[in-house]
């Protein structure tokens, strides 16, 4: 099992003027300590469960960009992209871009939105759920497309393009791995099982019954289920002083066994860097091997 760290706050003690600084030593970290994934929230404004939304929130793409600059080896990602909050087309040469620019570190990590009132805040597209997961399969297709050798156009119910021309294409073959996230059983793991190479799925009571999900999608469209990376977002909290890592590591164990093989989650404190050294130290030896 890997780890990943997911930067989902950046309401740091030193406030906007340091969080430059304070985002160089995170990303130096984080890769300095093993951890394979570092992410973004696609959020404009700070979301519920973890502070208010006037606190601070950066614009996921140029952050991707910046972090792409700061390391060498870890995988970035936006976990994950509001498909409406950008026109596909769009959204495929950000993720393009950030692959070249990465030498080949990047996923699209993409969903179907949730956050209406930040979209409504500041004037973004929030189209009813069925209508968001219809935009979400097109741009799905359309990044797909524009990873290949197919140029032409594409013609949707929500899109078109008249030519998917992408120069120049992303270094990541056969292109950037694809992650979607949330755990619908209807539509999500369907898609999932048709064209993603990892799903996000959450811990809990019901998270062998949406491996089970997932893998009759697979079955259905012809897939091999052991293809998908299998993560999952939590909790990744050492406590302060380490005290957390036997419990962490066991929970690990437990999600092993179903199957999981990344662990994605924020870092309490991730700011003051102790708490990613205890988990490259401590957590992330331990569980490469389970």
């Amino acid at each position: 099992m890997k780890l990943g760290v997911h930067v989902s706050n950046f309401t740091w003690p030193g406030g906007p003027s340091t969080i430059r600084s304070d985002l160089i030593r995170v990303a130096g970290a984080a890769e300095e300590q093993g951890f394979a994934k570092l992410s973004v929230m696609d959020h404009v404004w700070q979301i519920f469960n973890i502070g208010p939304p006037e606190n601070d929130m950066l614009e996921a793409y140029t952050t991707l960009g910046f972090l792409a600059g700061q390391t060498d080896r870890i995988e970035l990602l936006a976990w994950v992209t509001a498909v409406i909050y950008r026109e596909p087309g769009l959204l495929a040469k950000a993720v393009t871009t950030l692959d070249v620019l990465s030498g080949g570190r990047a996923w699209l990590g993409i969903g179907a939105a949730w956050n209406e009132p930040e979209a409504r805040g500041l004037g973004l597209s929030f189209p009813p759920t069925a209508e968001r997961f219809e935009r979400l399969e097109e741009a799905l297709q359309i990044c797909l497309q524009m990873w290949s050798d197919d140029d032409g156009p594409y013609a949707g119910r929500h899109y078109h393009l008249d030519r998917t021309l992408n120069s120049p294409q992303a270094l990541a073959r056969p292109h950037p791995r694809i992650l979607i996230g949330g755990g619908g059983e209807r539509k999500t793991l369907r898609l999932v099982a048709q064209y993603a190479q990892a799903c996000n799925l959450f811990p809990g009571p019901d998270l062998e019954h949406k491996l089970t999900v997932l893998r009759q999608h697979c079955d259905t469209v012809g897939r091999d289920y052991d293809d998908i990376e299998k993560t999952v977002m939590g909790p990744l909290d050492p406590g302060p002083e380490g005290e957390g890592v036997d419990a962490l590591v066991d929970s690990l164990r437990q999600l092993a066994k179903l199957g999981v093989t990344h662990y994605h989650g924020s870092v309490p404190n991730v700011a003051s860097i102790t708490p990613l050294e205890v988990l490259g130290k401590r957590v992330i030896p331990v569980v490469a091997e389970i």
